[in-house]
C-alpha cells in the first residue's frame, strides 16, 4: 500500500499547522518573559541602590524573588498557549504539590533559610564570613544559596540552608577588631625592656585606638625555652590586618637593633664511642 504524501498532509495539516503556532508562540512567550523577568529583576536591584534604606544584600535578594515569580508566571502562560486551561494548571499543580514538596526539601528549604536570612541579617554583601566549614566574601544572597569568594578569588556556592544551619562567624560584624600578637623572647633578655620597646612601637601607630581598651602588653606566659609576651591592640576592622602585619615587622626589627633575641628549638645530638 502506497502512502500518499499529500493526501496525509492533506488529513493532518490542521493539527500540524496548529501544533507549530502553538509551539512557536509558546517559544516566543518564553523568550521574551525570560527577558523581562531578567529586565525587571535588574530595574529592582537598580532601584534599590538608590535608597539608602535598603542596602545591596535586601535588594539581590528582592532581585532574586522578583525574577523567580515572573519567570513562574512565564512558563504557566506559555503552557497556556499550547491549551491547556488555568484551571487545568491548579489541578495538575495541586495534583504535584506532595510529590514536588517531598522531591525539592532541600530547595524549599534553602528558600526558607534565605527569607530568615533576609529577617536577621546574619551577614550582608560584602562581609567576610566563616560558614558551613568555608571562608569568603559574601558577593550574593539568593533564595537558593549564598555565593563566597575565598581570599584568593575562590567562587564558593554555600546552599542557605547549611550557611545558616551551624555557627556563623562574620568577621565584618562588627567596626572594631582586636589585633592580638604574641612575641617571645629568651630567658636573658630584659623582660621590662621587651615590653618598653612593644609598647612604644604600639602607641606610635595612629591606628591603634585608645578605646574600647588601651593597648595591652603583658607577660603572659614562662615557656620551656622562652618568655612569652602577648599584646592587644583595638584598631578599626579595615586597618586590622595591614596592623598586624606592619607591628610584627617592626617590633621584630626593634628586636634586632636592642639585641633582644627571639628564641628556637635547638637540637642537640650526642655521639658516644662503641668500645
Amino acid at each position: 500500500m502506497e502512502i500518499n504524501a499529500v493526501e496525509l498532509w492533506e488529513q493532518y495539516q490542521t493539527p500540524i499547522l496548529g501544533f507549530a503556532f502553538k509551539s512557536l508562540g509558546a517559544l516566543i512567550v518564553l523568550v521574551i518573559g525570560l527577558r523581562v523577568a531578567s529586565w525587571l529583576a535588574g530595574l529592582v536591584r537598580k532601584q534599590s541602590l538608590k535608597h539608602a534604606s535598603i542596602d545591596d544584600t535586601l535588594g539581590n535578594f528582592f532581585a532574586s524573588m522578583v525574577q523567580w515569580a515572573i519567570s513562574a508566571a512565564v512558563f504557566i502562560a506559555a503552557l497556556q498557549v499550547f491549551g491547556v486551561q488555568a484551571t487545568s494548571l491548579v489541578a495538575i499543580l495541586g495534583a504535584l504539590t506532595l510529590a514536588i514538596g517531598l522531591s525539592l526539601q532541600g530547595a524549599l528549604g534553602n528558600i526558607a533559610s534565605g527569607v530568615m536570612i533576609m529577617l536577621f541579617r546574619p551577614y550582608r554583601l560584602g562581609d567576610f564570613i566563616n560558614t558551613a566549614g568555608v571562608s569568603g566574601t559574601v558577593k550574593d544572597i539568593n533564595l537558593f544559596q549564598t555565593v563566597l569568594a575565598t581570599p584568593d578569588n575562590v567562587k564558593i556556592m554555600v546552599p542557605n540552608a547549611q550557611a545558616i544551619d551551624g555557627a556563623i562567624t562574620n568577621y565584618s560584624g562588627f567596626d572594631t577588631r582586636r589585633v592580638d600578637i604574641t612575641l617571645s623572647i629568651d630567658y636573658n633578655d630584659n623582660m621590662d625592656q621587651a615590653i618598653a620597646i612593644i609598647r612604644r612601637i604600639i602607641e606610635a601607630d595612629s591606628r591603634v585606638l585608645s578605646l574600647p581598651d588601651k593597648p595591652f602588653v603583658k607577660v603572659v606566659e614562662l615557656n620551656a625555652s622562652s618568655v612569652d609576651i602577648a599584646t592587644r591592640s583595638w584598631v578599626n576592622r579595615p586597618d586590622y590586618w595591614d596592623v598586624k602585619f606592619e607591628l610584627t615587622k617592626k617590633i621584630k626589627e626593634a628586636f634586632d637593633e636592642n639585641g633582644i633575641t627571639i628564641p628556637y628549638p635547638h637540637t642537640t645530638i650526642e655521639q658516644k664511642k662503641v668500645k
